[in-house]
């Protein structure tokens, strides 16, 4: 069992984000590295780092799920989340910068800022998570470092504080200068353990000067002090300036910026220094705020407090069955106690509490404010969920999930998998958020929706490999409807006779077509007891019951109005279930007669794109029968609005994603229903 032997204040609870293929999951090995807590490097190419540990991560060299780990490193215990770059993955970045207190923002120098930079960027400001950059891969073709921390005030909006400039770049990279010592920094051996300090090389000595003073007079920007230090001309110590830029960066004015190559083991030191001396511990947070009897509160980062936390990722582990981490952000929990589920309003026990490593566990008897933990025995708890105290419960602000964007059938392989595959695709919606399992009415397929085409086949692998059941998957079926075009009469009669009791039913029934939405309406003209009135509800099921399978391809028939206005009946012979039929046959005949046609869903979508890709983007809706609404101005971006019918909308996250280059996001949800054209109605219903 390990013993808590840090302060609250010698804490960092921190997430490494970026694009995907900038290094992030490289730079977090080094760290295990440098801080003692691995002795060997893993390599992202070979499939051997500590925090891509499933299989899929391996193969790929992606990082697929937000893995967390524990170090220490010179008197501080840091947690850090190291998240996914794909676009597909962002849940598991959201969740994570939910619960952090900061965050390295790792970039790839030759590329600078990349479309998924700014998504996670977007996510941290969202939260408020102070950062810091690190310029990786300084030793790559086309490595530019002005060029990088330009794009992030360009395409971030950023006030970048350069605290380190790199001697050299591409095959030339040697090392970094550090502009609060004025040094450079050279790393002698292969692993990066041996660092020799040294004088500036005196081609860099002008630009590093120059920046220096540039760094010296963001920081007097917001304190007086070393505001008039600058004026005077007196030296300013380094630890006062470190403070400053601690505030500085702690308080979201500015981005200290770092650079290296985390492959070749050059740089990694000084950033994790930079972890500890510039981002925030627990205590530098606002106290969070929560709901209790209606009325806000807030709990501090104190053991004193009364215990609060959020559940922010669920996780099946096959040797201790469910995980559920969360953050503490007050108070104090012992292993074996109860905690109470505010969200859910129910009294749930923990069994046993533990640090992560990547896939590996460390039990712990207790956590307290401030501790990024895993626990088992919290069954009904989900992501999202307020963890707190029963004497005085609290209820956290949730984390907000985007809605799935991109829908496939699936099923089981053989019948006697069924059960099989419904257990895991629970397990895996409880694990993630955005994966979302309903069942098509019509169709009676199940349908897996998702936030991306590489987000869904990621999962039918997992159920292939981890849950062990075979699938066979499809596209899903587009939900057409049919309506009539002009209003028609009709008769059903329904006559047997078979010896003894026979059977009668006769309607005469007006079909009218109604505006789009109304569904199917049914209206009972019959005066003077023609019909007798008992029938009356056979007669309406019946033809309701016919309009849910439509004469063209068998769809649901909608937005009609059926009249039943005359018909008669036999004392003896009627039965309801002859009025039942006669009212079938009546609506048959009704729908022939009526010229029948096709109707499709129109979803409202909303796209959020950068000005250069707009025609693209317009061009590409153009093609696909789309109405444009129309386009306004949001930031520096522009949104447009438009109806596109669903049929034309599988793939379009990936389209999307192209025509942007990742850049652009989307939103849609159902309208109403529109008539197919005749030619794209043809197809539908197989007459080509």
């Amino acid at each position: 069992m390990t013993e808590r032997t840090f302060l609250l204040s010698k804490l960092r609870n921190i997430g490494i984000m970026a694009h995907i293929d900038a290094g992030k999951t490289t730079t977090t090995e080094r760290i295990l590295f440098y801080s003692g807590k691995k002795h060997a490097i893993g390599n992202v190419d070979e499939g051997n780092t500590t925090t891509d540990w499933m299989a899929q991560e391996k193969e790929r060299g992606i990082t697929i799920t937000s893995a967390s780990i524990s170090f220490d490193w010179k008197n501080h215990r840091v947690n850090l989340i190291d998240t996914p770059g794909h676009v597909d993955f962002t849940v598991e970045v959201e969740r994570a910068l939910r619960v952090l207190d900061g965050a390295v923002a790792v970039f790839d120098a030759a590329a600078g800022v990349e479309p998924q930079s700014e998504t996670v960027w977007r996510q941290a400001n969202k939260y408020n998570v102070p950062r810091i950059a690190f310029m990786n891969k300084m030793d790559k073709m086309g490595a530019d470092f002005d060029m990088s921390v330009k794009s992030m005030i360009d395409k971030l909006g950023a006030n970048p504080l350069i605290l380190q400039y790199p001697i050299g770049a591409e095959n030339e990279f040697e090392g970094v200068i550090d502009l609060l010592e004025m040094k450079s920094i050279r790393w002698i051996d292969d692993l990066g353990l041996e660092m020799k300090y040294g004088e500036i090389p005196e081609k860099f000595v002008e630009k590093v000067e120059e920046l220096r003073d540039e760094m010296i007079t963001q920081i007097a920007d917001i304190d007086d002090e070393i505001l008039e230090m600058y004026l005077d001309g007196e030296d300013i110590p380094v630890e006062k300036m470190k403070k400053v830029i601690r505030r500085g960066t702690i308080e979201s004015k500015f981005v200290p910026v770092f650079c290296g190559s985390a492959f070749k083991n050059k740089g990694v030191q000084p950033l994790i220094d930079a972890v500890v001396d510039y981002l925030p511990s627990p205590l530098d947070m606002p106290p969070v705020k929560g709901i209790a009897d209606g009325k806000e509160i807030e709990r501090h980062p104190s053991p004193d407090d009364p215990f609060c936390a959020l559940a922010f990722k669920i996780m099946s582990d096959p040797y201790v069955g469910k995980l559920t981490y969360f953050r503490v952000y007050s108070g104090k929990l012992n292993k074996g106690s109860y905690v109470y589920n505010s969200t859910r309003n129910l009294k749930e026990r923990v069994s046993r509490l533990m640090f992560m490593f990547a896939d590996k566990r460390e039990d712990v008897d207790y956590v307290m404010a401030g501790d990024i933990v895993a626990g088992i025995g919290l069954r009904a708890t989900k992501t999202g969920d307020t963890l707190s105290s029963e004497e005085e419960p609290v209820v956290l602000e949730s984390i907000e999930f985007p809605e799935p964007v991109i829908s496939i059938a699936i099923e089981p392989e053989t019948r006697d998998e069924e059960s099989k595959l419904e257990n895991a695709l629970t397990r895996l919606v409880d694990e993630d958020p955005t994966l979302r399992v309903s069942t098509d009415e019509e169709s009676g397929e199940t349908i897996l929706s998702g936030m991306g085409e590489l987000h869904l086949e990621i999962m039918i692998e997992r159920l292939k490999r981890e849950f062990k059941v075979q699938t066979r998957v499809g596209r899903p079926q587009v939900a057409y409807r049919e309506t009539i075009s002009v209003p028609v009469d009709s008769e059903g009669r329904y006559v047997r006779q078979s010896g003894g009791r026979g059977q009668y039913g006769h309607v005469r029934i007006r079909f009218e077509p109604l505006d789009r939405g109304k569904g199917v309406v049914f209206v009972n003209k019959i005066v003077g007891g023609v019909i007798p009135k008992e029938y009356i509800p056979a007669i309406e099921a019946g033809v309701r019951e016919a309009l849910s399978s439509g004469s063209l391809g068998g769809y649901p028939v909608v937005d009609i109005k059926a009249t039943l206005y005359d018909g008669s009946y036999h004392e003896v012979d009627s039965s309801e279930m002859a009025f039942k039929i006669a009212a079938s046959m009546a609506v048959k005949e009704g729908l022939a007669k009526g010229k029948p046609k096709l109707m499709e869903p129109i979803m409202e979508l909303e796209i959020t794109t950068p000005e250069e890709y707009m025609g693209d983007v317009v061009a590409d809706l153009n093609s696909k029968r789309s109405q444009i609404l129309g386009f306004d101005t949001r930031g520096n971006a522009r949104v447009i609005k438009a109806f596109v019918p669903l049929g034309e909308l599988f793939g379009f996250a990936t389209v999307l994603r192209s025509l942007s280059q990742g850049r652009a996001i989307y939103t849609m949800k159902f309208s109403h229903y529109a008539e197919v054209p005749q030619n794209f109605a043809d197809k539908v219903l197989n007459r080509e």
